[in-house]
């Protein structure tokens, strides 16, 4: 499986209408495929969301 957090991703965002957490990325059929099978090593869209940079930056 991919190495990368999705949950540390600024990709990953709370959808209300499904009431989950999804990948806002929109991947196409064969990179989808390829990252549930576990063929890639990491995900070329993963952002780690630092939640906090706001916080330091205004110091």
């Amino acid at each position: 499986m991919a190495t990368d957090n999705c949950e540390l991703c600024t990709n990953y965002v709370y959808d209300e209408e499904m009431e989950c957490y999804v990948c806002a990325v929109n991947l196409d059929e064969d990179e989808m495929a390829h990252f549930i099978m576990g063929k890639t090593k990491s995900c070329p869209y993963f952002s780690f969301g630092d939640e906090y940079a706001v916080v330091r930056k205004q110091n």
